[in-house]
């Protein structure tokens, strides 16, 4: 029964290879990368399964607001390429700053929200532990030659 269940999970994974192989380089699964960075923060952050409950719909929130802020800063940035005359340039630097302002306030409130449901030890380590995934991700990449 070992044996045989042994095999069909070598068989799973080399027809999942193969499967991830035969997609284009630069293709991105979100799925898997959502995946992966759930059992990765669970696990750096020591999650129970209650805190876990609470917890991803609060992050996934804040960020989703995050990201369109993040997209909203690279229009900014891009509007500025070239030339800008001076009203327009002040006018992205109020963009920008009024932006980065709702990104603190977003931080902060999330942080309040959070603390009610993980441990403030916790919710501080979240940052770098969320920057580790990406930077793990980003290396995994390099690997990989992609």
């Amino acid at each position: 029964m070992k044996n045989t269940i042994f095999i069909l999970l070598i068989l799973f994974t080399l027809f999942s290879s193969s499967v991830f192989a035969q997609r284009t380089q630069h293709q991105f699964d979100r799925e898997k990368y959502e995946s992966a960075r759930v059992a990765f923060i669970t696990n750096r952050l020591d999650l129970k399964p209650e805190q876990a409950e609470k917890f991803w719909p609060l992050f996934n929130k804040f960020n989703e607001e995050r990201e369109q802020m993040m997209r909203e800063m690279s229009k900014i940035n891009k509007e500025s390429e070239g030339d800008v005359n001076e009203s327009k340039a002040q006018e992205l630097i109020n963009k920008r700053f009024k932006i980065q302002q709702s990104m603190l306030d977003l931080e902060k409130s999330f942080t309040k929200d959070i603390s009610k449901v993980i441990s403030p030890s916790q919710a501080l380590k979240l940052g770098g532990v969320s920057r580790d995934f990406v930077r793990q991700i980003y290396r995994m990449n390099q690997r990989n030659g992609e």
